[in-house]
């Protein structure tokens, strides 16, 4: 499965109703969220947190949306709602599992998002599946996309082919607005690679080092950009975004200023994610066995002097893309023990000695082999014996 996203180009009407959906469907998660909260307090009541969501979902079609004042909501596509309940059962169920916090309200700040999807389909017995693609929503090759329940969009940048997709989901990042939706294709895998296995090294000072020689560095155009963020910050430090509680309006100017700001933190997050899904991507083009290090990075940020580098350098986004592209190239990513000392031993003759942070260059005390830090750490996670590696 291939997933695409573009810029659409809206005037400031189609704002407007891309921002009414995107609240319509906050309204329904953060409704949905308290009510499932409210229940759990019903000890008598027996039933999974799929069952509550769903007769949730009947309270709020059948009698939420039917009193006067929520007569606005029936000018949405019902797909908007429906996504949101879907969402929301994601959501605990994550929880339920440990895969992630308890599930929070939505607002304003964390961004606007929606999902639509096309449910009309020919099915030519009931309880059979659809027949192929009339349930999906065909997107021509051009700068035109026909969102299902909605009309043509422009797109800023053009489609070169024709394809076909079910659910699109629209969000908002800064000021600007796009659409994502999965195209059905597969890739087959490489079947041979240029390097059997090698030790990926991820640090502070390199973003990784191969045990191959080669390296990966995060761009200058990152420092570069977080500088000029700082100095935006500090000279608009005393502008504020209004207070509703307070009934305090934010000006012109303060609304401008935090759209720049949000264009800055958009284009650090691009540079950042452009970098690492080139790294990874050529990793797992010319590597077949790749070995990094289960780092703790929850920990590495908790140090007040490593977290800014830990963060700008995304140690587990690196690791997350090397997981999840395996199947895409063919590759086997292993995870090497977070205590064995890569290091602090010579890849010569496996001398293990204390090493600071501040020394860069690995000066074996026994065999006198001197080679740089990362380099010698990236060979020995390649040469790490057996005991010490588990799958990723």
């Amino acid at each position: 499965m291939y997933s695409m996203k573009r810029e659409l180009k809206l005037n400031n009407k189609e704002v407007s109703q891309m921002r009414g959906m995107a609240g319509f469907k906050r309204v329904v998660y953060n409704f949905g969220l308290d009510l499932l909260v409210a229940s759990w307090q019903f000890a008598e009541v027996k039933a999974t947190d799929s069952k509550r969501i769903d007769n949730i979902k009947k309270v709020f079609t059948q009698v939420t949306m039917q009193k006067p004042e929520n007569s606005w909501m029936k000018n949405y596509p019902s797909t908007i709602y429906q996504s949101a309940f879907i969402d929301l059962k994601n959501a605990v169920s994550r929880w339920r599992e440990g895969l992630g916090g308890f599930p929070k309200k939505k607002s304003k700040k964390k961004g606007d998002s929606f999902s639509v999807y096309k449910t009309a389909g020919v099915y030519p017995e009931k309880g059979k599946p659809a027949l192929p693609f009339t349930n999906r929503v065909t997107i021509f090759a051009g700068k035109q996309i026909k969102l299902p329940g909605l009309k043509i969009f422009r797109l800023k940048e053009r489609i070169d082919f024709i394809c076909s997709s079910q659910t699109f989901t629209v969000s908002r990042t800064a000021d600007k607005w796009f659409v994502s939706f999965v195209l059905g294709a597969e890739k087959i895998p490489p079947i041979l690679h240029a390097v059997e296995r090698a030790g990926v090294d991820l640090g502070v000072k390199c973003l990784a080092t191969v045990s191959d020689g080669s390296k990966y560095d995060m761009p200058l155009t990152t420092k570069k950009a977080r500088t000029k963020l700082g100095k935006l910050q500090w000279r608009n430090r005393n502008k504020v975004l209004g207070n509703k509680k307070l009934q305090v309006f934010a000006s012109n100017k303060a609304k401008k200023y935090y759209v720049r700001l949000s264009r800055h933190h958009l284009r650090i997050s691009n540079i950042r994610q452009d970098t690492t899904q080139k790294m990874t991507t050529d990793l797992s083009r010319k590597v077949y066995n790749i070995r990094i290090e289960d780092l703790n990075v929850s920990g590495m940020i908790a140090n007040h002097k490593l977290a800014a580098a830990v963060s700008n350098n995304c140690f587990y986004e690196i690791r997350r893309q090397l997981v999840y592209k395996q199947l895409h190239y063919g590759t086997k990513v292993e995870l090497v023990d977070r205590w064995y000392p890569s290091s602090k031993t010579c890849s010569c003759c496996s001398h293990i000695q204390d090493m600071k942070l501040s020394d860069r260059v690995f000066q074996c005390k026994k065999c006198g082999h001197s080679q740089d830090r990362d380099e010698n750490a990236s060979i020995n996670l390649k040469n790490a014996p057996k005991d010490k590696i588990r799958l990723a």
